[in-house]
């Protein structure tokens, strides 16, 4: 299997994930063997529990169907969270978290709450994946996707020239990318891998937050510029295409053949705590 209309493998050998570039049942008969749990973390602070009811009931249809699977939602809002109907082998977790008039602090703050729950649950879960509730699937989302240290390449920027690229552009900055470096850029909304992995992933972007803090920055894309710097010095062991975060109000790109993962449409005013 192969496409020959899209980069399918990094300069340092690292596949892109794309339709028509994997055979599921083969992945599947390899992974079912193992008994392999997947954890996912969402968070829905504030009026964002208005998405979790979406996220949770397309996860059940589409994310990792027949593989155990452990939803971990993060929420000041407890009593929001719907009763979703789970398959054998999956299950929900609620567990609480500070309210915020920031959204980005809320957004910075969830690697460090990441680090946390890996600490917590290392050698119980294989691999875990951090993912935005404003969000729903749409198609097949499985082993395809596994991998040591997993990014989704962002709708924006995939299609556009690296000096594009939204990096954190000041030196005085722990996410600093200096103009000419960099691969790709990263979704903030998705990425995941083995518990170590992210671990050391978190640990590392929550502390150069609280080091750009401490010297009165925020980075531009806050967790998201962290963890493009990250992944620039640490290259991932594996590219999903965007099908796996697209947006539903971009223009869907001809090489997109299907998308598993979107954003949905939203309006931004009515939900953050702040503008």
């Amino acid at each position: 299997m192969g496409r020959t209309d899209v980069v399918s493998v990094t300069p340092w050998l690292a596949p892109v994930v794309w339709d028509g570039t994997f055979d599921s049942v083969l992945l599947d008969s390899i992974y079912k063997p193992q008994n392999i749990s997947i954890a996912a973390t969402v968070f829905a602070v504030g009026k964002y529990t208005m998405f979790l009811k979406d996220f949770l009931e397309t996860a059940e249809q589409h994310f990792f169907v027949g593989f155990n699977v452990h939803v971990y939602v993060f929420t000041d809002r407890p009593n929001e969270v719907p009763q979703i109907k789970m398959a054998a082998g999956r299950q929900l977790t609620v567990r609480l978290v500070p309210s915020s008039n920031r959204w980005q602090e809320i957004s910075a703050r969830r690697m460090e709450i990441v680090q946390n729950l890996i600490e917590e649950k290392l050698g119980i879960h294989d691999y875990i994946f951090c993912l935005d509730v404003d969000c729903k699937f749409h198609n097949h989302w499985g082993t395809e996707s596994l991998g040591r240290l997993v990014a989704v390449l962002h709708p924006d920027f995939t299609w556009v020239d690296r000096d594009k690229f939204p990096y954190e552009r000041r030196p005085e900055s722990r996410a600093y990318v200096a103009p000419g470096d960099g691969d790709f850029y990263y979704c903030g909304g998705a990425f995941g891998g083995h518990l170590q992995e992210v671990q050391l992933l978190s640990n590392t972007c929550h502390h150069n937050f609280e080091a750009d803090t401490k010297n009165g920055i925020e980075a531009a894309w806050q967790e998201e510029s962290h963890l493009n710097r990250y992944m620039w010095i640490n290259k991932p062991s594996k590219l999903l295409s965007p099908e796996y975060l697209y947006r539903d109000s971009t223009q869907r790109q001809p090489e997109i053949h299907l998308v598993r993962f979107s954003g949905v449409v939203k309006n931004y005013a009515d939900i953050r705590p702040n503008k």
